[in-house]
């Protein structure tokens, strides 16, 4: 009887495309290739469970989606800008409204004495040339498409400043002109605030003074009352009006001996415009400008010493032709100029020498113009030229560079 034999299985047909090993007599039959691992399965460490190759390849990988960052609730994200700006990079929490209404109040007791010497005259310039200011300001800065900016008060300093040079028996129609020629020429004329050269207030009096010398050469004595509006004003010459007539008519002057310097100081018998009337009222307006840290002294100091010094020089060769240094520095618009016109910040040089420069350059031209000139006071005229100079001055005394111009063996 023939042995049994245990019938061996078929093995299965192998996959399509896959060759198939030699089957030798007598041996066993080969174990079915294993799978092939296609390249979109994930590898066994990553995934235990791990799809047929078939059905990897039919379907595309899924891409790998970015992250997002979470956003914190109740804390908005913030945005890095970055800021281009030019030197002096000086953080401080001065700004221009601030600045201006400072000025404001720094004129005030000046102000207030010219009221009280010269009543609703008085009140009258001051509220004409600051709404002809303020109202050509926006006018202008709408019609050209820029950004209303009278609310910064620098239009109102620039209204208050022109009325304390007009007299206070000036007509509507000056005060209304002056403050459009303050803010039209002197100031939008350049591009606005701080481009303008020359200081707008006295742009404004040196262009009315030159068109109608009569109306502003025309003063009103002080003490008249509140009641008079300019129907019948008495007027008066200035101390450097008389003066300058004396010396074209005699030869030589005597009104000085006639002038009292308390009437200066105070200025409540001083005749001139509004702020001409007391020395002492616009010295506590300079003090709190410079407590402020607004104004330094070397323009007031140097514009005042030098008025001085020359005086002083001429009165010393011929007494009975020039006046005494006091008389030059207690009557006119001398303390008005060097304290609030010449320190304009805008008009005037940034050093400390230049400054100091400008306000004795100020001083020596403001003396030649009153004795040697055509008219009587000449701080204007002055201040308004040196403005001009004031890129020269800085340029002459620019501070030099570190390391500048030394030999390369030092």
């Amino acid at each position: 009887m023939a042995d049994e034999q245990t019938p061996t299985p078929a093995p299965e047909p192998p996959p399509e495309g896959a060759s198939t090993p030699p089957v030798v007599e007598g041996s066993a039959a080969p174990a079915p290739p294993a799978k092939a691992e296609s390249a979109e399965t994930a590898p066994a460490e990553r995934s235990a469970t791990a799809k047929p190759a078939g059905d990897a390849a039919d379907k595309p990988a899924k891409k790998a989606k970015p992250e997002k960052k979470k956003k914190k609730k109740g804390l908005p994200e913030k945005e890095l800008v970055l800021v281009g700006s030019s030197s002096p990079h000086v953080v401080s929490d001065e700004t221009i409204p601030r600045i201006m209404y400072a000025v404001c109040i720094a004129l005030a007791p000046a102000i207030l004495v010219g009221i009280y010497c010269f009543g609703l005259q008085a009140v009258k310039v001051l509220l004409l040339t600051a709404a002809a200011c303020i109202a050509t300001e926006a006018g202008l800065q709408r019609l050209m498409g820029r950004k209303i900016t009278v609310i910064d008060g620098s239009a109102l300093v620039t209204g208050l400043l022109l009325a304390m040079t007009l007299p206070p028996s000036a007509p509507w129609w000056i005060c209304t002109i002056g403050g459009m020629l303050a803010i039209g020429v002197g100031k939008q004329l350049f591009g606005g605030l701080a481009h303008n050269p020359f200081n707008p207030a006295l742009i404004s009096r040196v262009i009315l003074l030159i068109s109608w010398p009569v109306e502003l050469t025309t003063w009103m004595k002080p003490g008249q009352g509140f009641a008079n509006l300019g129907v019948d004003v008495v007027t008066a010459a200035t101390p450097l009006g008389l003066m300058k007539e004396e010396l074209i008519q005699k030869g030589s002057i005597h009104v000085v001996s006639q002038f009292h310097l308390m009437d200066g100081l105070f200025g409540l018998n001083q005749l001139g415009s509004l702020g001409e009337t007391s020395v002492i009222a616009l010295l506590v307006g300079g003090i709190f400008l410079f407590y402020r840290g607004y104004i330094t002294w070397h323009i007031p100091v140097g514009y005042v010493t030098a008025v001085g010094a020359v005086a002083a020089l001429f009165w010393g060769i011929d007494p009975s032709r020039f006046a005494p240094p006091a008389y030059h520095l207690m009557t006119g618009g001398l303390f008005l100029g060097a304290i609030y016109m010449a320190t304009d910040m805008v008009t005037c040089p940034v050093t400390n020498r230049g400054m100091l420069i400008f306000g004795i350059g100020c001083g020596i031209l403001t003396y030649f113009i009153r004795t040697f000139g055509s008219y009587p006071e000449g701080v204007s005229f002055a201040i308004v030229i040196i403005n001009g100079a004031v890129p020269l001055i800085e340029r002459w005394v620019r501070p030099r560079t570190y390391g500048h111009n030394l030999s390369a063996a030092s």
